[in-house]
């Protein structure tokens, strides 16, 4: 079998399989050209089905419009965004619906592959391949259909479980199927995961990267269970959900094949694809790269031709949630930080993560200062930054300006690390039993990979709610950039306020860099508003979309779970 990669094609026999259907994403796809016979005969037509689901994966490396957009940790300065302008104003109607990095929670292209999914798993297991290709390949297939799952439950809440092929030619309404209670739908996910982690394999060979393992079911299943213990979905605060997710991120653990990384930089580049720390990665390679660099590095070279687009420019916001090198954070009297020279002696990841005034990239200094060769752009005249930063983190430095508009990126997409994992492990675990040594030693694994002191040589001894603090820090940190915050914000339930009642952080503000040049030729560091943001409670999920709920009935008719009216979520 030959290795999952972005570039696998289904060739003119799946071309005759995906032609148009009437009613959408409820109805299995025509075979009109290619009989089951066919198509299910060998297992190298089967894999061409299954590998289209694969290539439905999100494209985020050539994506435009990324999550972190969508929070306090980016911006950029254009207006054109639709999902990006609708969520920080909050116009969001069941007819305007943001739907994430490539259409990752888009209900109607989420469902269609959930449908290819069922008749994978349908076909295959009736058919007379061989046990051993069935047994894996299926189980392959349910972790996808769950995966395309997870996305949706996470946006929307309660929704339609279905498991097998829908045909209204010969079904009739049956077709139609309510939702259930986003609880019922957390079961069916969980369950699922449980049941797939059994029996795909602890590792896969290199010619099969790209398909899931046990690591990737339980990485999956372990995140499904700190959403739902988080204050979004438990606001009660069940310890015993904190417990379940903390017990399966440990599994994860104890599974002895991930490690960190030890290159923060090539981690995320070509040098570290499927490395010891990735879980489950989008696949790139030599024959299809992306346009990663040109869509996200900084816009201009040192002569001032512009050469990349700048889509992740990082919030003074996240910029100031990097603690110094001696660990401590900016907010901390004894932390040595210095308003003035805001960039000295910060944490090793902050200097592979952010590009700030004067730092170093491609050889020349990118000054983001008044007048610098990639000046800021408060106003929206340009594609220059709009916050005074720039993104280092997940870009290639070695590939050359000219070539940055092109797809000549090949590093992976990872959906879910390992480093991942020992935060959601410490959060859980933080919140089920205290600060115990276990957790802090987990924490520090993360630390001692950026040179960043011990929480208790930085801190001393701290308690529960010290550490979680710490925790979401160093999630905020960690992570930025791999479209995780939206879904930190959204579960920990401060977007629209604070525990304390103050301004959540999408409900305020967004601040920028600004830096001039004095008459004595020091800079002058201004935090700046560079836009205000709207957040309103409802926005804790999105509105199930109106085509929908005209479109199926069992769901126009549902009311009273979860608050809905009509099939539709609460304040839409």
């Amino acid at each position: 079998m030959k290795k999952i990669k972005i570039y696998i094609g289904c060739m003119a026999l799946l071309a005759s399989v995906f032609t148009a259907c009437k009613k959408d994403y409820l109805e299995v796809p025509a075979t009109n050209f290619v009989s089951d016979e066919t198509m299910w005969a060998s297992a190298s037509n089967a894999d061409l089905f299954l590998n289209d689901i694969y290539n439905q994966l999100p494209n985020i490396n050539a994506e435009t419009e990324h999550l972190d957009q969508y929070t306090d940790n980016s911006d950029v300065g254009v207006l054109w965004m639709s999902g990006y302008s609708r969520i920080a104003t909050a116009q969001i109607t069941p007819t305007n619906i943001p739907v994430g990095p490539w259409d990752m929670w888009k209900w109607e292209s989420n469902f269609k592959n959930i449908r290819k999914c069922n008749l994978f798993i349908t076909k295959v297991s009736a058919s007379a391949l061989p046990n051993d290709y069935k047994t894996q390949r299926v189980a392959e297939a349910r972790f996808l259909r769950v995966l395309y799952y997870h996305w949706l439950w996470a946006a929307y809440g309660g929704l339609p479980i279905i498991t097998v092929p829908l045909d209204n030619l010969t079904q009739g309404d049956d077709i139609y199927k309510p939702r259930a209670s986003e609880k019922e739908t957390f079961k069916f996910i969980t369950s699922e995961l449980d049941t797939i982690a059994k029996v795909l394999p602890l590792k896969v060979d290199p010619k099969d990267y790209g398909r899931p393992t046990k690591g990737a079911a339980l990485t999956l299943k372990g995140w499904c269970e700190l959403y739902e213990a988080s204050p979004l979905r438990n606001p009660a605060g069940d310890v015993s959900l904190w417990k379940q997710a903390a017990a399966t991120n440990k599994a994860v653990i104890a599974l002895g094949v991930y490690d960190l990384y030890p290159d923060y930089i090539n981690l995320f580049l070509e040098k570290g694809n499927n490395s010891s720390e990735s879980i489950f990665a989008r696949q790139y390679g030599p024959q299809k790269g992306s346009p990663i660099e040109g869509k996200q590095g900084p816009v201009r070279n040192a002569n001032g031709a512009q050469v990349a687009w700048g889509n992740f420019q990082p919030t003074q916001e996240l910029v100031d949630a990097f603690a110094m090198a001696n660990g401590k954070a900016i907010t901390d009297a004894n932390s040595g930080y210095d308003p003035s020279h805001p960039y000295l002696n910060r944490e090793d990841r902050f200097y592979k993560t952010i590009i700030y005034d004067s730092a170093i990239w491609k050889g020349y200094a990118v000054t983001t200062r008044v007048g610098g060769n990639n000046a800021i752009d408060l106003g929206y005249s340009s594609d220059n930054t709009h916050t005074g930063y720039y993104a280092r983190k997940r870009l290639d430095e070695s590939r050359n300006p000219s070539d940055n508009f092109t797809g000549i990126a090949y590093q992976n997409y990872m959906f879910f690390r390992y480093a991942e994992v020992l935060l959601s492990f410490a959060e859980a675990e933080n919140e089920a039993s205290g600060p115990t040594a276990e957790v802090l030693s987990t924490i520090n694994k993360i630390r001692a990979r950026g040179n960043t002191p011990s929480i208790e040589a930085t801190y001393g001894s701290v308690s529960k709610d010290q550490l979680r603090e710490i925790i979401r820090r160093e999630r905020r940190v960690e992570l930025c950039f791999e479209d995780k915050r939206w879904w930190d914000v959204i579960r920990w339930k401060i977007a629209e306020k604070q525990p304390d009642g103050t301004p959540g952080v999408l409900n305020r503000p967004e601040i920028g860099m600004l830096i001039t040049t004095e008459a004595n030729n020091t800079l002058k560091y201004t935090p700046t508003i560079i836009r205000n943001r709207l957040f309103l409670p409802k926005m804790y999920l999105m509105p199930v979309p109106q085509a929908v709920i005209d479109q199926n009935p069992a769901i126009g008719k549902q009311s009273g779970t979860d608050g809905w009216l009509n099939g539709q979520n609460p304040g839409y």
